[in-house]
């Protein structure tokens, strides 16, 4: 008996080979695809988070697949099945960084007016690794073309962008082809409305300021072209709403969608009520506001992932390793067996 306390190497072997057999079970693998399938239904419903959700299985089972790799010896003979493990395991992980790093994010812009970081909506991992100040584009103008049933049928948006280089570049973006800045991408939507764009004229002589106010979407809420808006700076909250005088998209008819040339804002406060056309101005205590033109905004969808390229050249590889390895698998046998 050694009674000296020293444990052989072949003893820690061992209890690493066990550690490994153990993480490397197949009934590891189907826990962790059973609890991925379990994240991926209660991300559906909402209930957390599904970069919290999903990042947990995909560890879990990144850790099987370094198990299976290191203590499966058998499989170091198959060059084809080797590669097609170590193809997984990299999915798996780009898929892990993926939930941690990407950025899905809603926008809306104003035609003639830069991009800015205000998302209507946003979604990112904690690790997100973009830098969003870098991107700079404006929004130049866009139309949109409804078919007789009024559903669109094409949008082309033209826009102007800083490239790497410094230089102001243009563009045009459409259902198919995003713009693609700095590893963002920003795809046009249905999302769009009118902008009424007004000048407020302080009371006191100060600089003028100018800014457009994003009614809701349109068509959707046709016969809703109204809010309220708070005046900035000064604390003033007036309603809104625009009167388009115009019939812009006919049932039965192509139409494209555009500004209307005939149009007139509501504008109330308490007991006041105001119609101003073009160029009139609303008299305050505080200032004059004008309403200067009608503009339109656009939605785009901001999507980032680093990962997409190199999940399908990694998808890509995983297939062909397969494809070699059963390959070469058939081809060691003959393909015929029968007797002569």
């Amino acid at each position: 008996m050694n009674f000296s306390g020293n444990v052989s190497p072949e003893h820690h072997r061992s209890k690493i080979g066990s550690l490994l057999h153990a993480l490397a079970s197949l009934r590891l693998t189907l826990f962790g695809l059973a609890l991925l399938l379990a994240c991926l239904l209660a991300s559906l419903q909402g209930w957390l988070s599904t970069t919290v959700l999903l990042v947990g299985p995909l560890t879990l089972l990144a850790i099987n697949l370094v198990a299976t790799i290191a203590s499966n010896r058998k499989m170091r003979h198959y060059p084809g099945l080797l590669s097609f493990h170590i193809c997984l395991l990299a999915i798996v992980l780009l898929a892990a960084m993926s939930r941690m790093t990407y950025l899905k994010g809603g926008v809306e812009v104003t035609e003639g007016m830069e991009f800015t970081n205000e998302f209507t909506m946003l979604d990112a991992g904690p690790w997100h690794i973009g830098n969003l100040k870098d991107v700079r584009f404006i929004n130049e103008s866009f139309h949109i073309d409804y078919s007789p049933a009024v559903t669109i049928t094409r949008t082309e948006n033209r826009v102007r962008f800083l490239d790497a280089s410094g230089q102001w570049r243009e563009s045009l973006i459409t259902e198919q082809k995003p713009l693609e800045l700095h590893g963002y991408r920003f795809y046009v939507t249905s999302n769009k409305g009118f902008a009424p764009v007004f000048t407020w004229f302080p009371a006191d002589g100060s600089m003028p300021q100018a800014g457009a106010i994003h009614l809701p979407r349109y068509p959707t809420n046709k016969f809703a072209q109204a809010m309220e808006w708070p005046i900035p700076g000064t604390g003033i909250v007036l309603w809104l709403q625009l009167m388009v005088d115009e019939n812009l998209l006919k049932d039965g008819e192509v139409s494209r969608l555009q500004p209307p040339q005939s149009y007139h804002a509501v504008i109330r406060q308490g007991d006041m009520r105001k119609v101003l056309n073009p160029g009139e101005r609303l008299v305050l205590p505080q200032g004059e506001l004008q309403l200067t033109e009608l503009r339109m905004w656009m939605g785009y969808l901001v999507f980032y992932d680093w990962t997409i390229p190199w999940m399908l050249a990694s998808s890509t590889l995983a297939v062909l390793s397969l494809g070699w390895h059963f390959w070469r698998k058939f081809m060691s046998k003959p393909w015929d067996t029968t007797d002569k």
